[in-house]
């Protein structure tokens, strides 16, 4: 019997990939787990990512793209009119009132780049995308500390098992601004 042809298996590996990292963490993120998630032969993983690091690259710009939709959908960073610190507030809401566990598997994700160097290329992407559409607004050193302020805030809420205050961010964000 000859190969199946299977235009879909990579996309599934990855999205396999970011199921066992929601359910097992990082640490359980291994070619074979990752095989029995998407049923797919071991490998095909190993065919499609030759090493983790490629996988969790992978996985990791799939992960980004929630944030980078909800910061897509907002019409505030076009207009000049627009309060950006609440647009950025109400943002940081809105990804947050989503699924919780997708919020923390991207920033595991987002982390393991810490420990794994293959994978801080993926991070500062995402951090300059972010500060390119912020740019729009402010000055490019101004739209960094935006997202470094995003970024805490998110990290508190997230390590400390807190609540998104809406309300604060905003405060700190017109801070930041000015």
């Amino acid at each position: 019997m000859g190969r199946r042809y299977d235009p879909e298996r990579r996309q599934r590996i990855i999205d396999a990939a970011i199921r066992v990292v929601g359910t097992r963490g990082i640490a359980g993120l291994t070619h074979r787990s990752v095989a029995a998630e998407a049923d797919v032969p071991l490998g095909s993983t190993t065919y499609h990512f030759k090493t983790l690091d490629e996988l969790m690259v992978a996985a990791l710009r799939q992960s980004n793209e929630g944030f980078a939709k909800v910061m897509a959908a907002s019409s505030a960073f076009e207009d000049p009119e627009a309060d950006l610190a609440g647009a950025l507030a109400r943002v940081l809401g809105e990804w947050f009132a989503g699924e919780r566990s997708g919020v923390e598997l991207e920033y595991e994700l987002y982390l393991a780049a810490l420990r794994r160097p293959a994978l801080r290329p993926v991070a500062a992407e995402w951090c300059q995308g972010l500060a390119d559409v912020l740019v729009r607004r402010t000055d490019p050193v101004t739209a960094r500390a935006l997202v470094a302020l995003m970024d805490g805030i998110s990290l508190q809420v997230l390590l400390t098992g807190g609540e998104y205050d809406e309300g604060y961010t905003r405060e700190v964000l017109n801070r930041l601004l000015g």
